[in-house]
C-alpha cells in the first residue's frame, strides 16, 4: 500500500523536517510527501484528493481535522491493517495549513481524523501524523517500540 501525505505548506523547520524524515526512512512503507504551495494549493490538493473515479475505488483518503474521529495508536493501526487488507492501494492523508481544509477537501474524505483535541500547528500535525505511522507499523509487526505489550 502506498501512502501519500499531502501537506499544505511546505516545511520551514528544519528540526521539524529532520525529524520527520528521520521516522519516513524507518518505516518499510512506501511514504511521498507532497507539499501543495503557491495560491492554487486548495484547488490543487481538491484535486489531488478527488484524483481519477477510475482509482477511487483503491484509494482511501484521510483528512486530518479536528472534527474528525480520534483513534488511539492501537484503533489506528487496525484502521492501517484494514484498509491494507481489504485492498487499499493508496492511503491519502490531508494536512491542512493555518486556514484548515476547504470544505470540498472534507466532504470527500473518506474518514475525518483528528490527532487529538488540541490545535496543533502543521508542521507538527505532520510530524505526529509520521510518527504514528512508524508507530502502527512497529506494532503490526510485534516491534517493541510501542511499550505497553497491547496488540491490534
Amino acid at each position: 500500500m502506498r501512502i501519500v501525505i499531502l501537506a499544505h505548506e511546505r516545511l520551514r523547520d528544519e528540526l521539524l523536517d529532520r525529524l520527520i524524515v528521520r521516522y519516513l526512512r524507518r518505516l518499510p512503507w512506501r511514504v511521498e510527501v507532497r507539499e501543495l504551495t503557491g495560491q492554487n494549493a486548495r484547488r490543487r490538493r481538491a484535486a489531488e484528493v478527488a484524483g481519477p473515479a477510475s482509482r477511487l475505488a483503491h484509494r482511501f483518503v484521510i483528512a486530518l481535522d479536528e472534527r474528525g474521529r480520534m483513534l488511539d495508536s492501537i484503533a489506528f493501526a487496525r484502521l492501517l491493517d484494514d484498509l491494507r487488507g481489504g485492498g487499499c492501494r493508496e492511503l491519502v492523508f490531508v494536512v491542512g495549513g493555518p486556514d484548515g481544509l476547504p470544505p470540498q477537501t472534507t466532504q470527500q474524505a473518506d474518514l475525518l481524523l483528528s490527532l487529538g483535541p488540541m490545535t496543533l500547528p502543521h508542521a507538527l500535525a505532520r510530524l505526529v501524523l509520521v510518527e504514528q505511522l512508524y508507530r502502527a507499523h512497529t506494532l503490526l509487526s510485534g516491534h517493541p517500540y510501542h511499550r505497553t505489550g497491547a496488540k491490534p
